[in-house]
């Protein structure tokens, strides 16, 4: 074989073995990225149902229910204009508590339960994770411009503008 013919097998060679490891590592991103979803998405069939994504908000009050043997809990996740039922089995963070805000990631069964296998609450009194405080900020929005008296029109400001 010649010089030539070699240095364009070993170079075919190359392409192919760094053609595969991108595609293993694309591959394994892919399936390790976990979306981001507020209950109205959940609930607008938004959020795939079979692999695992995040769901945030608030626990809605009232909503807590603890088994009374095992660590099984069940609440709702609402962003105020809609709640998801979630059942979580474990130890829960210190922090969570009814009416404060939380992340839970897990997959929606298809039931409508979300059941979650990790469960975060937030940290400290002014954090709450990104996604949740815009999905939260979305809903009221849109449950404030829907709440208005007959023969009322509604004005929308565009965001950022004063009031």
């Amino acid at each position: 074989m010649k010089a030539r013919s070699r240095r364009l097998v070993a170079l075919a060679v190359g392409l192919l073995t760094l053609g595969a490891a991108t595609a293993l590592v694309l591959n394994a991103f892919n399936s390790n990225l976990v979306f981001f979803f507020s209950p109205t998405q959940v609930m607008a069939n938004e959020a795939p149902r079979e692999r695992n994504f995040r769901v945030g908000g608030l626990v809605e009050e009232g909503s807590v229910a603890r088994e009374p043997t095992g660590l099984t809990i069940r609440f709702k996740v609402t962003d105020t204009a809609q709640s998801i039922p979630v059942t979580y089995t474990g130890l829960l963070p210190d922090l969570f508590q009814e009416g404060k805000g939380v992340v839970a990631q897990g997959k929606l069964g298809a039931d409508g339960v979300f059941r979650a296998d990790q469960v975060l609450a937030k940290h400290d009194e002014n954090y709450m994770a990104p996604e949740a405080a815009e999905a939260l900020a979305k809903a009221r929005q849109a449950k404030a411009s829907a709440v208005q008296l007959p023969g009322q029109t509604s004005l929308v400001l565009p965001e950022g503008s004063p009031r």
